[in-house]
């Protein structure tokens, strides 16, 4: 059974991944939200803001096997209406809490066999989109990381990917998809002619963190419908 830490666990993305992976490991959980669905045997959930909190609270595993950075930010704004704090804000949410977390974390990932970091970009990172200027230039900014990561842990065996999905249906993007107008709308800008879910991501994220992908790292995987390689 692997010890896996999975940041932003109490809803979308985070909590469908802590939901596969708990079924065969042992998942210490953290998210400023607390979700009774996270009430399972090998999940031990800390209700914690990853920026303003303090990680030596916890008491990690001796060895830590994968590591899942899932909270993220939909900012979208005209450029002239984003103030240097979204841009702050933005920053911090996507790369600083990661790099918080994975420094914290790095002795105990380095004791692993195989251990795996997963972080989330967006295919706004790849595409050019209205709105986006602020949540793109933090995603780029996790491709790079997730890039020199994979570099500079590659001699520890220390695996590092990152996932760019397009918009997915979770309380993150409700705002985007609250009504069924919005749905079709947003369902025929992608290729395939619908929004992603959040188990859909998590089925991608559980790869990456086992064994089944030991020979993928500095990879940045879209899992987008089809929009950031598809034109129709």
């Amino acid at each position: 059974m692997k010890n896996i830490i999975i940041v932003g666990s109490g809803k979308g993305i985070g909590l469908a991944t802590a939901k596969i992976l708990s079924e065969q490991n042992k998942i210490i959980g953290i998210s400023r939200t607390e979700n009774p669905e996270l009430n399972h045997p090998n999940i031990e959930f800390h209700q914690m803001d990853i920026l303003s909190g303090n990680l030596d609270e916890i008491t990690f595993p001796e060895v830590v096997d994968g590591l899942v950075y899932a909270p993220g930010s939909i900012n979208l704004k005209p450029f002239n209406r984003l103030s240097i704090d979204d841009f702050r804000n933005d920053f911090e949410i996507n790369v600083a809490g990661a790099v918080k977390i994975i420094q914290k974390l790095l002795p105990n990932l380095k004791k692993s066999e195989s251990a795996s970091v997963v972080l989330f970009s967006s295919v706004a990172a790849k595409l050019g989109m209205p709105f986006h200027t602020s949540i793109a230039a933090s995603k780029n900014a996790v491709e790079g990381l997730t890039k020199s990561l994979a570099a500079e842990f590659a001699a520890q065996k220390i695996r590092v990917n990152a996932i760019a999905p397009s918009l997915t249906d979770t309380p993150l993007a409700s705002n985007l998809l609250s009504t069924p107008e919005k749905k079709e709308a947003a369902a025929k800008r992608h290729p395939l002619q619908r929004v992603g879910t959040a188990e859909e991501i998590a089925e991608m994220t559980a790869f990456l963190v086992s064994d089944r992908s030991s020979w993928i790292t500095g990879q940045i995987f879209g899992i987008d419908g089809g929009m950031g390689s598809i034109k129709l």
